[in-house]
């Protein structure tokens, strides 16, 4: 009779544990456990793994310095991530379940800096990058050479995160609106509640007084490549604003702050993507705020498509808002889009990169 309610016991659990998972609406990808622990910390947060001496030291100045770095695009300094540090002889079971971890790997048996990359090692989501060196020096230098690859790994999975919570969480009927108009799918928060239609543009938003969070998506016909520099989106961008996003006050209008705007042009999942991000202001008010801006060729129907996040946070951290809006930009999908998971690749997806 013990044993079968031993038995019974463990049968209860795991049904709770399944139980639990299925609740949660997001089934786990990439062969993980429904059984696996939950990444503990927040979005943003950072765990390293270093001798307390070697922390003090050049090299691990050179990491912090890195992870500690100003997120570009916003009104105010803001660190990338909230970084912590512990002991590799504290690095316990519960420290492994942060969901960001760095660990700093220095050994005289290596012959180059290398990183290897290892996904939901220990709970879901993770991420975890082990940095190799054989020295202080070379790690120091091999930290400072690679700051922007380490930066977008982390970024990257943080924003994948979100994606996925989009993934069961966005609003049908943002994706409604913007399929029946532009032909594109996107996955943005249920949150936003209010929406405008214009002359090839839509606009969704909390239309809250504080933490107030933007979408705007909108089409023009393609001509050829000199659309993509600062002083078109500049000015293509001001017309579109000031016809649709009027301020409260009388012949107040939104404007790009061109100063404060830095423009940087990648491929991601095979598609060229213009990007932009800087402040807004309010023309004839005292508001503004920092955007994101993400300008794609439809080539099936020769046009460019644009979608631009922007928040309104008077006196408060914009990260988090920002970043979390900024999810939305990599779901969209154009006609005939090859980009199915809406996901950024990491690039060193469960194997070591050097």
């Amino acid at each position: 009779m013990k044993r079968y309610l031993y038995y019974f016991s463990i049968m209860m659990l795991v049904l709770l544990a399944v139980t639990a998972c299925s609740r949660s609406g997001r089934p786990r990808r990439g062969g993980v456990s429904i059984l696996t622990p939950t990444s503990s910390g927040s979005a943003y947060e950072m765990l390293v793994v270093v001798d307390d001496d070697l922390w003090e030291r050049p090299a691990g100045r050179a990491l912090f310095d890195v992870l500690d770095s100003d997120v570009p695009g916003l009104p105010q300094p803001e660190r990338s991530f909230r970084i912590m540090h512990t002991a590799p002889r504290n690095y316990d079971a519960t420290m492994k379940l942060v969901r960001n971890i760095v660990v700093v790997d220095i050994k005289n048996t290596y012959t180059q800096g290398k990183f290897r990359y290892s996904k939901d090692m220990y709970a879901y989501p993770q991420a975890i990058l082990n940095i190799q060196a054989p020295d202080e020096d070379t790690f120091e230098e091999f930290v400072k050479a690679n700051k922007q690859v380490i930066l977008d790994l982390f970024n990257h999975a943080e924003m994948n995160r979100q994606i996925d919570v989009l993934r069961y969480e966005h609003s049908d009927y943002i994706s409604t609106q913007v399929k029946s108009m532009f032909d594109c799918d996107v996955w943005v928060s249920g949150e936003l509640r209010s929406t405008k239609q214009g002359q090839d543009f839509f606009w969704a938003g909390t239309n809250t007084a504080t933490n107030d969070r933007n979408y705007v998506i909108y089409s023009y016909p393609y001509k050829d490549t000199r659309t993509f520099t600062k002083e078109f989106f500049v000015n293509k961008r001001d017309s579109v604003m000031k016809e649709n996003i009027p301020g409260a006050k009388e012949n107040s209008y939104m404007a790009t702050d061109s100063l404060m705007t830095n423009v940087t042009a990648y491929n991601l999942n095979g598609e060229y993507i213009f990007e932009a991000r800087g402040l807004w202001r309010m023309k004839g008010d005292f508001m503004g705020g920092p955007y994101v801006s993400q300008a794609r060729v439809d080539q099936a129907n020769q046009r460019v498509i644009v979608e631009e996040i922007f928040v309104y946070a008077p006196d408060k951290n914009k990260r988090n808002l920002v970043k979390g809006m900024e999810a939305s930009l990599y779901t969209l999908r154009l006609p005939n889009s090859k980009n199915e998971t809406g996901e950024i690749p990491i690039g060193m997806e469960d194997s070591a990169s050097e």
